[in-house]
């Protein structure tokens, strides 16, 4: 059971923080261009659907913790430091992604906001990814983990 929760744990990490990561990265340089020709219907509707990627994957995302937390039940290693500082990072993570880069997103797929706003918004985008990127080296390397590897 514990290998078929950590599979589903890991692709649901592939296939739900891997398109967010992308799309949000994606959207300050779109955004931009959106902004430099108003009237680009193609910017505009490129805007959006990296937008709505993001909330799509956002809400899938979810499963992410959930199969993450039944995991490490099974695996015994709840009060591991590595796991707990996954766990403050994740959260931190979906913080910033549902507090300070989804509603910028918001604001410029609304035509408001302006060249500021997406450099904020690729900054907190910045943060977001480097967040994900420290917990999967965590999740890769898990120190103190006792596998020998």
């Amino acid at each position: 059971m514990t290998k078929f929760l950590l599979a589903v744990h890991v692709l649901a990490a592939i296939i739900a923080v891997g398109p967010v990561t992308v799309a949000a990265s994606m959207f300050p340089p779109a955004a931009r261009k959106a902004l430099a020709a108003p009237d680009d219907t193609g910017a505009t509707g490129t805007v959006r659907l990296l937008h709505r990627i993001c909330q799509v994957y956002a809400a899938v995302g979810i499963a992410v913790p959930v199969f993450g937390f039944a995991t490490a039940g099974a695996m015994g290693v709840m009060g591991d430091p590595w796991l707990i500082a996954s766990i403050v990072l994740t959260v931190l993570a979906a913080g910033v992604l549902l507090l300070l880069v989804l509603p910028r997103q918001e604001v410029l797929v609304e035509g408001q906001g302006g060249p500021g706003t997406t450099v904020r918004l690729a900054m907190f985008t910045g943060v977001f990814n480097l967040l994900w990127a420290t917990v999967t080296i965590l999740m890769i390397v898990r120190p103190g983990s006792t596998t020998g590897t």
